[in-house]
């Protein structure tokens, strides 16, 4: 039988890309819950530790490249994202941008540091609340990344677990008494839950409405960074002052 007759689709609607750790349970089920239906998002993972330190983070830079070469060729990307908080820091916001251009053409480069300042910018805020699940090497480096960036971290608490398999299984009600503490030594404009493996997104309704804060993730702050670099408000839903129109109409200024 000759070949079967068939025609083409053009391609329609913004398309997005994430690195995802090989250890992280959370962030893909994350953003199909924040993402509109009407994006294209590919995901591709990057080796990574089962156990975090400053070490185990900064090796990622090597492999970075490789990792975002394996999203779909023949695309040019409205924005990447890499989805490690702490390996932002450790790295640094300009060498995972080198790293994944390098591998992927791409309009945008973002990860959870710079996402993180972009929304503090939009929400007027310049000292937060900070949970850490890792250990104090770890949240250190991050916490002087985010000072750099000219915002403090006056309120600090972690669960001080290493391990990324337990952190994937912290549970909702252990994340909502600690940021309520946190919330409550004062000092704090916003309170962020660090960590795209832990399981923020279910957390952050509960936190505004009892701290009267408003409650930022690493998932969160990621995704609306990545729609907003790609020129796509709105393509984000989910819980939170960061997604409602107010501050979304002020970040579409923010690059």
């Amino acid at each position: 039988m000759p070949p079967l007759p068939y025609s083409l689709e053009a391609t329609t609607g913004p398309s997005l890309g994430l690195v995802v750790l090989q250890t992280d349970e959370t962030i893909e089920a994350d953003f199909r819950r924040l993402f509109r239906h009407n994006l294209r998002l590919f995901v591709t993972r990057i080796p990574s530790a089962a156990s975090v330190t400053s070490e185990s983070l900064a090796t990622m830079e090597g492999a970075l490249p490789a990792a975002a070469a394996l999203l779909p060729r023949g695309i040019t990307f409205d924005a990447i994202g890499y989805g490690c908080t702490s390996a932002a820091a450790e790295i640094g916001s300009a060498g995972v941008a080198r790293a994944i251009a390098a591998g992927v053409e791409t309009q945008a480069v973002t990860e959870p540091l710079s996402a993180l300042l972009a929304a503090t910018r939009a929400l007027g805020v310049t000292r937060l609340a900070f949970l850490s699940p890792y250990v104090e090497s770890v949240s250190a480096r991050l916490r002087a990344a985010l000072a750099a960036g000219g915002v403090a971290t006056p309120v600090f608490g972690s669960f001080e677990e290493p391990g990324e398999a337990r952190v994937a299984r912290i549970d909702v009600g252990s994340i909502v008494e600690a940021g309520r503490a946190l919330a409550a030594e004062g000092g704090a404009e916003a309170l962020f839950l660090s960590c795209t493996n832990l399981r923020t997104l279910d957390t952050i309704e509960a936190l505004e409405a009892e701290t009267a804060l408003p409650v930022l993730s690493s998932n969160l702050v990621l995704a609306w960074h990545m729609a907003t670099l790609a020129g796509l408000s709105g393509a984000c839903a989910g819980p939170g002052r960061l997604l409602s129109p107010h501050p979304a109409a002020r970040a579409a200024q923010i690059s």
